[in-house]
């Protein structure tokens, strides 16, 4: 009426993923938490079931009602499968390839002592229950999807014709892409299968009853909550990098840049842990000390960090069955990625500083206060160089790009950095959008 832009006129892109999956999900998983609760089911097991409880319904969904079987970016076309003994050389070539990535795993595993002490020591016990029925499995499953694909000579097929003849056949880039895919999952998995457990039985073990009333123990436990959920999903994530589910990896990041910035925030290369040189919390009390004794505090800080740790959690069950680090597994423009292209980050390091206040000490030294207000910085700015890393790889597909630049027309979150940078005279609009962009998720 008065000449405004309508969200009818600037539509946003279509997300790769629907709510409704994460929203199946999440029934799920709280579905078994009830059931464990009431059986007292607080073991590594029932922690993994909780995985499958939240999958399930996830690939229901997915296959049911967004039919993303169907979409042409799976590779698969269904109508018109080839004929077995056509494809059955290429799925034997397939094999050698995807066994021999499955080994060179198992060596890293085999190799790297932090894999046999801790809590990866129940990764490393999953993994080998499980590795005699995933290559018994994989054998029926690659020449049956094989038949149907549109090009079955994958990353895994070009490594095994690398292998079994040295000079001619194959393509090194789709072996790179395919060792740096594997690497990732190979890498990622065993660390979110090592700490499963730890959060879901606490919760599943918690009383009530006991944290009723006070505030600093009802926003830790709310918290628990929400990791719990996060480490689920992002585990889910993980297991199920399936063509067939569109799911699969479409790209991992090719760029150094990209995998220090990520791997020095997880063990055993974390430089934040205790004793790092990123460890940012010397002589600190946290929220709970500085605010004891004001109740209306406790609680107005404690359910900020809750929110915070929600927003954090919703940024992972927005993915669905597709959440990875390092990796392209299609373009998420909906729920928190319609107010940022990068809640999930957004979210942890407000909530790291207002939970851990390293600007406050107990001994009252200034330069303990300086030195960890200066380390939380640079905290945030390795989350911001990975932010600014996944975009570089991420703004090679289109599609994202297209995203992009729609999230600085109307996303709330770039629009008021945006905004910030045209005062400090920062932002040039003639140079394009795109690259000035805010970080990807």
């Amino acid at each position: 009426m008065f000449g405004r832009k309508t969200a009818s006129d600037d539509p946003r892109p279509e997300s790769a993923v629907s709510s409704g999956v994460g929203i199946a999900g999440l029934l799920g998983l709280c579905a078994w938490i009830l059931i464990a609760r009431q059986y007292g089911m607080d073991g590594p097991y029932s922690a993994l079931a909780a995985c499958a409880a939240c999958a399930l319904p996830m690939v229901i969904w997915s296959l049911l009602n967004d039919k993303v079987h169907l979409r042409a970016s799976t590779g698969i076309d269904w109508k018109n499968p080839k004929p077995l003994k056509e494809t059955m050389d290429i799925s034997i070539v397939k094999l050698v390839g995807l066994w021999a990535t499955w080994a060179l795993i198992a060596l890293v595993y085999c190799i790297g002592r932090w894999y046999w002490t801790g809590q990866y020591q129940f990764s490393m016990q999953m993994m080998e229950n499980v590795a005699p029925w995933l290559i018994a499995t994989s054998i029926p499953y690659v020449l049956w999807l094989d038949r149907y694909l549109v090009e079955p000579r994958d990353g895994a097929w070009h490594l095994g014709q690398f292998l079994i003849r040295m000079r001619s056949g194959f393509d090194p880039e789709q072996i790179y892409h395919h060792l740096r895919a594997w690497a990732v999952k190979g890498f990622f998995l065993a660390f979110m299968i090592s700490i499963v457990p730890g959060g879901f039985g606490d919760f599943v073990r918690l009383d009530f009853a006991e944290i009723a009333g006070d505030p600093v123990a009802i926003a830790h436990w709310l918290i628990v909550a929400m990791f719990v959920v996060d480490v689920q999903f992002a585990t889910v994530g993980y297991l199920l990098t399936m063509k067939p589910l569109d799911a699969h990896i479409r790209t991992a990041n090719p760029y150094l840049g990209g995998w220090v910035a990520a791997l020095i925030c997880y063990p055993p290369f974390a430089l934040m842990y205790p004793g790092g040189p990123l460890h940012y919390e010397v002589d600190t009390a946290g929220w709970d000390y500085w605010f004891q004794g004001n109740e209306i505090l406790l609680w107005i800080w404690g359910s900020i960090l809750v929110i915070l740790t929600a927003l954090y959690a919703w940024a992972t069950v927005a993915f669905g069955l597709r959440f990875s680090n390092l990796t392209h597994r299609g373009i998420l423009t909906h729920g928190p990625y319609s107010w940022t292209k990068h809640p999930a980050y957004v979210a942890k390091n407000a909530y790291w500083w207002s939970a851990s206040l390293p600007f406050l000490t107990m001994g009252g030294s200034y330069i303990d206060m300086i030195r960890n207000a200066v380390i939380m910085a640079a905290v945030s700015g390795v989350y911001y160089w990975r932010a600014k890393t996944e975009e570089k790889h991420l703004l090679e597909d289109p599609v994202y790009k297209e995203y992009a630049e729609w999230m600085d027309r109307n996303a709330p979150v770039p629009k008021a950095i945006n905004g910030m940078k045209r005062r400090i005279g920062w932002w040039a609009p003639e140079e394009g959008r795109a690259q000035d962009i805010q970080p990807a998720e």
